[in-house]
């Protein structure tokens, strides 16, 4: 489903991303370790096309396209999801017609506003977001886990066909991570795919992870199976140190 070649990436004069080589099925979920400021979100963001990243080197394929020249719209709409570290507040657009809109966007159909309402209240009330929150400002005033579980209700509307998902555990209390980790466990299946950056491995409880990689200094410098995880959580990253 996706194919990284050699991927190089910059912002501005900085070098970030150097030689990143990845390849994920359809059905995987791949899990990403890494230090803060090894390029992790990085990657998540060259891969959906942010702007503010240049690729100087390198591919990146989906479903067999090559996305390298594409802009995020339309990587978005060849079925790309971002879950952020930091969801953005977005004042005058109320969740609702934010999340109907862009998967008419998504999709190019007319959607009914009443079905569409009862399909989002019932996916609320599987993340415990109070049914009131549909007519709120996109994040507007949300606290930190009602940001994180508002992106979890936008990846299971929008049902794309990869999820990237940058630390959407980070910040959360146990109660939420296990919310968090259910959502993303009732969106994969057999024909999507998930990427999941993160430091904490409850929210990996429900799911399969079918590969682990190690991220530092700008590349994945180890892969492996999901012993990765427990190895990481044990001993950290000293054991994976290289030169940069």
């Amino acid at each position: 489903m996706l194919e990284i070649k050699n991927l190089h990436a910059a912002a501005g004069d900085k070098k970030i991303l150097r030689g990143v080589n990845l390849s994920v099925g359809a059905g995987e979920v791949h899990v990403i370790l890494g230090p803060n400021g090894s390029g992790k979100s990085t990657l998540m963001n060259v891969i959906l096309g942010h702007p503010k990243y240049k690729i100087t080197g390198g591919e990146i394929f989906f479903d067999g396209e090559d996305l390298t020249a594409l802009k995020t719209f339309e990587r978005a709409r060849c079925g790309i999801f971002l879950s952020f570290q930091n969801p953005e507040e977005i004042p005058g657009i109320t969740v609702e017609n934010m999340l109907r809109t862009a998967k008419q966007s998504l999709t190019g159909e007319k959607i009914k506003v009443l079905k569409f309402h009862k399909e989002l209240l019932a996916l609320m009330k599987d993340l415990q977001i109070s049914p009131e929150y549909a007519g709120r400002y996109m994040n507007v005033g949300f606290s930190g886990g009602e940001k994180k579980r508002n992106e979890i209700l936008q990846l299971l509307t929008l049902n794309p066909k990869l999820a990237l998902l940058d630390e959407t555990d980070s910040g959360l209390d146990v109660d939420a991570v296990e919310i968090v980790s259910a959502g993303v466990a009732k969106f994969h299946n057999e024909k999507n795919s998930c990427i999941i950056i993160t430091h904490n491995a409850q929210i990996l409880k429900h799911l399969p992870v079918n590969r682990a990689h190690i991220f530092l200094y700008g590349r994945i410098v180890k892969s492996g199976g999901s012993e990765l995880v427990a190895e990481v959580s044990e001993h950290g990253y000293a054991p994976f140190e290289v030169e940069p």
